[in-house]
């Protein structure tokens, strides 16, 4: 189905060429620490997401070094002008956000934020931006955060999935409270920082297996989120499931509300079903929607979520889920498909806000 202009895209995906782009956006400190140590010659790319896979990036959308959506002229050309989109989201993949070193990590997520602010948010009005942080220091990351929440072309923190320990223990806390106190919800992308098997039976052989199991991560992210108290803790914060993938979620929301009837015990803060709390603070982008390419089907799928908030529109660029111009799936009613494109998103990100009047949509 192809998408209404003026879309707000929650999810694409700008590429940092090399850590050597990153220099003149870096502290002077930091720039002589890495050319000290030759660090500029490693890009220091996720390997949740390697750089060589054909679901990192449509073939054709490919620079002459074998990298997707590196400047904004091939953002523009590739994505914003075709699409038209109204606002376009922009959430950086890099090896910055999970290095043994927090302060290194801190200075490379530091300089992702200002190339992103010099190379594309300064350029193109129609960009937006999550902050880049150090996923393993809650307060680096905090401080980050701190640093640009007043740019409010900056809508959401960006987190991956699996980390070094469960994201909702109390560890993380002081990043979800400087969050909450600008209104910046927290996106937690598909990815790993591989300090753990990204599968519950251990290190897999391939990357089908790593890709296929990102949703095994995003259940246990949202159970710790939801069992820790982080929504109770945290009355006014938002969580965004980026790149989660749709089909798994009814299912895991019938299981824990099914346990949680039988330990409500140990939860004391849960004082409602979890369910309710996901359908009300929780929400999923729609790329990859892994639903079968079936009407029945999807229709389904969208019943048993229980909610017409949960999804956002997303093209996922230059990752590449679906075919040609057709980012919504088929059979999705009009006025589903008004709150995926405009007012799911403005209600997710405050930030968003005023984009789009409630009710108008454009063609």
């Amino acid at each position: 189905m192809t998408l209404q202009h003026g879309a707000i895209d929650c999810d694409i995906h700008p590429t940092v060429p090399s850590v050597r782009d990153l220099l003149p956006h870096l502290e002077p400190y930091w720039r002589e620490h890495i050319l000290r140590r030759g660090l500029e010659r490693d890009n220091f790319d996720i390997s949740a997401y390697p750089s060589g896979s054909p679901l990192t990036s449509r073939p054709d959308w490919r620079g002459a070094g074998g990298l997707a959506a590196t400047n904004l002229a091939s953002i523009q050309a590739q994505l914003l002008d075709p699409f038209r989109p109204s606002a376009a989201i922009c959430n950086v993949l890099h090896g910055a956000q999970m290095m043994m070193s927090e302060d290194l990590s801190l200075a490379l997520c530091r300089g992702i934020n200002n190339w992103l602010i010099a190379e594309f948010l300064d350029r193109d009005p129609r960009l937006r931006a999550s902050i880049t942080v150090p996923i393993h220091s809650a307060e680096l990351a905090a401080e980050e955060v701190e640093r640009l929440a007043g740019d409010q072309r900056f809508v959401q923190v960006l987190l991956l999935a699996m980390a070094e320990v469960p994201l909702g223990r109390r560890q993380m806390w002081p990043l979800y409270r400087v969050a909450e106190k600008y209104g910046l919800p927290i996106g937690i992308h598909a990815g790993s920082s591989f300090r753990h098997p990204p599968s519950a039976g251990g290190w897999g052989s391939l990357y089908l297996e790593d890709y296929v199991s990102f949703a095994q991560g995003f259940a246990g992210a949202l159970n710790s989120l939801l069992a820790e108290g982080v929504f109770q803790k945290f009355p006014d914060l938002k969580v965004v499931l980026i790149e989660s993938g749709v089909t798994w979620m009814p299912a895991s929301m019938w299981r824990i509300d099914k346990t949680w009837r039988g330990v409500r015990s140990e939860v004391p803060w849960l004082a409602q079903l979890p369910t309710e709390i996901i359908r009300d603070r929780v929400r999923m982008t729609l790329q990859p929607f892994d639903a079968p390419p079936d009407v029945a089907a999807v229709t389904r799928v969208l019943e048993q979520l229980g909610s017409d908030d949960m999804l956002l529109f997303s093209t996922d660029y230059p990752h590449w889920q679906f075919d040609g111009m057709d980012a919504l799936p088929d059979g999705l009613p009009p006025a589903l498909i008004q709150k995926i494109l405009f007012d799911n998103p403005r209600a997710t990100y405050p930030r968003l806000a005023a984009l789009h009047p409630v009710g108008e949509t454009t063609s």
